[in-house]
């Protein structure tokens, strides 16, 4: 049998039980605290504060250009916003962008990251759906700070783009920043992308694939036109193919020569003052651009002049303007003269449409399988030029083209500093694919409706936004400041021997005392009530023996 502990052994056995387990004791009853940490020199800064003059300019903007966008149903997606209610607000997204030959050159002296206060980058191209544009690879890039005293150039690589094809690219990129005076550097970021060649929308895969022929209540058609021809492919104006190359022919938009965009953000003199205003600058240079490159109808667009746009912000609203040369373009057709679009007349409507058998009876002659652009229409004895389509030509669509579409906004701002904001944008040559309620109407039924706009091709797109604090940008920085005497470190006697408890050990101490206590009264109970014996109950006879051998 196991021998119980006599019931005298109950408190000593919890105490050394309790003496066991408990945490080693300390010198001192109270528990010290770690000690806050103090400057490796009495005149050491802070941690949180900078280190050295800070600037005291403030300058906010960018300016970027792009040298061709095509974007897909433009205006038809909404904007997604986190905000409630601001998704209505903002203007609509394409439904798919895709860009090629861009720049852009930001300054921001109010960036938490110091990276982020000049940045410069070249990018072959972009693409975009319903507005969420991740960045591609194959660019130029450079940030400051650190500075950057020389340039970054180099060729850049364009990735595969269904819409958008271009030939050699290259890039420029240059980012600078001051330590001390921060964007006072002069020129602070500074980016350009040039493009030998390119070409923009070889189909519009928004339009029904769906034959010419396929119409519904389609007159009767000119002879030698194709009506196996399909409504993407423009009737055969364009290739119907994607991705075929720069260099190819059938794309709605064609720039054999040379484009190229430069963006600038800079520090500029302010009139009978010290300080800088804010200037944001992006430039375009083109020299030709051809519609429907390699069929008879080609169109060929002369650009004269250098499309600049200049947005200066003094931090004035007064004072603070945009500036923009707008081109002149002139629209040819084998050396004559057609159109001229500039800034007295910036848009030009050029319809297409099928040519009727009435067409080829008067004309005498069949069509070359071609629709009929702007009254042109191409036989097998030439090009002709029609005095009026009526009755002659279905009206299918319209190339609207416009040039500058300039736009500017500005507001007085007080975060993160007082000053005025300025922004503009403006283009080259914005060219939109739309359909005429005639097409509509030749739909088979159950065809989903077209919207206003199937397409739209941008050309030499610039963007300007300038932000500087009220009576400019200041160029110097701020006087070290003093830092506060740290209290001088405890003498090495008075150090604590041991670091502070953690939080599990702070908790663990009152558990610890309150355990104790209640083991300790549980064990003078058991010693101090006395035991009881059990009371047996005693077997009594019974009155009436039993007889051996008797029934009773």
């Amino acid at each position: 049998m196991r021998r119980r502990l006599p019931r005298t052994m109950a408190l000593p056995a919890a105490v050394a039980l309790l003496l066991l387990l408990a945490p080693p004791a300390v010198a001192d009853s109270t528990i010290p605290t770690t000690p806050l940490p103090q400057p490796v020199s009495p005149g050491q800064p802070p941690v949180s504060a900078p280190e050295g003059p800070q600037p005291l300019g403030h300058a906010v903007g960018d300016a970027a250009a792009s040298l061709g966008i095509v974007r897909l149903l433009p205006n038809a997606v909404p904007t997604e916003s986190i905000l409630p209610g601001f998704s209505e607000q903002l203007p609509r997204q394409s439904a798919l962008e895709a860009g090629m030959g861009l720049s852009s050159a930001q300054a921001n002296s109010e960036a938490y990251l110091s990276w982020e206060r000049s940045i410069a980058n070249s990018s072959p191209g972009g693409l975009a759906v319903a507005g969420d544009a991740p960045q591609g690879p194959g660019g130029l890039a450079q940030s400051a700070l650190p500075d950057n005293p020389q340039p970054l150039a180099g060729g850049l690589t364009a990735p595969p783009n269904p819409l958008v094809n271009a030939g050699l690219l290259s890039g420029s990129v240059h980012a600078r920043w001051n330590p001390a005076l921060g964007p006072c550097v002069g020129t602070i970021a500074d980016a350009s992308t040039s493009a030998a060649s390119m070409s923009l929308l070889n189909t519009i895969p928004t339009a029904p694939s769906l034959p010419i022929g396929r119409l519904s209540g389609l007159p009767p058609l000119a002879g030698g036109f194709d009506p196996s021809t399909s409504l993407q492919a423009l009737g055969g104006l364009l290739s119907g193919s994607l991705g075929s190359g720069p260099a190819a022919t059938g794309a709605l938009v064609s720039l054999p020569e040379t484009l190229s965009s430069h963006s600038v953000m800079r520090l500029v003199d302010l009139p009978d003052s010290a300080n800088k205003a804010v200037e944001s600058v992006s430039t375009l240079q083109a020299g030709e651009i051809d519609l429907f490159k390699g069929t008879p109808l080609e169109l060929t667009l002369r650009v004269t002049g250098q499309p600049t746009l200049r947005v200066t912000s003094t931090g004035n609203q007064a004072t603070s303007k945009v500036e923009y040369t707008a081109p002149v373009i002139t629209i040819e057709r084998q050396g004559q003269v057609l159109y001229t679009l500039d800034a007295a007349h910036p848009t030009k409507d050029i319809p297409i449409g099928l040519p009727l058998k009435a067409l080829s009876d008067e004309l005498g002659t069949a069509v070359q399988g071609l629709p009929v652009v702007g009254g042109l229409v191409a036989t097998a004895n030439g090009l002709r030029q029609l005095s009026t389509t009526a009755g002659l030509v279905l009206d299918i669509g319209v190339l609207r083209l416009n040039i500058a579409e300039l736009n500017q906004n500005g507001q007085q701002l007080t975060i993160p500093f007082g000053g005025y904001q300025l922004g503009a944008s403006a283009r080259l040559l914005d060219l939109r694919v739309l359909p005429t309620q005639a097409l509509q109407g030749l739909l088979p039924t159950g065809t989903p409706a077209l919207p206003s706009s199937l397409a739209q091709v941008s050309l030499g797109e610039q963007i300007g936004r300038a932000y500087a604090p009220a009576g400019g940008v200041v160029c110097g920085s701020t006087t070290p400041v003093a830092a506060p005497v740290a209290p001088q470190p405890p003498d090495a006697g008075n150090l604590p021997k041991q670091l502070a408890y953690t939080s599990g050990a702070y908790s663990a101490v009152p558990m610890f005392w309150t355990g104790t206590a209640l083991l300790v009264l549980g064990a003078i109970l058991v010693a101090c009530v006395p035991a009881r014996r059990p009371v047996k109950n005693p077997v009594k006879p019974s009155p009436h023996p039993r007889v051996p051998g008797s029934g009773t």
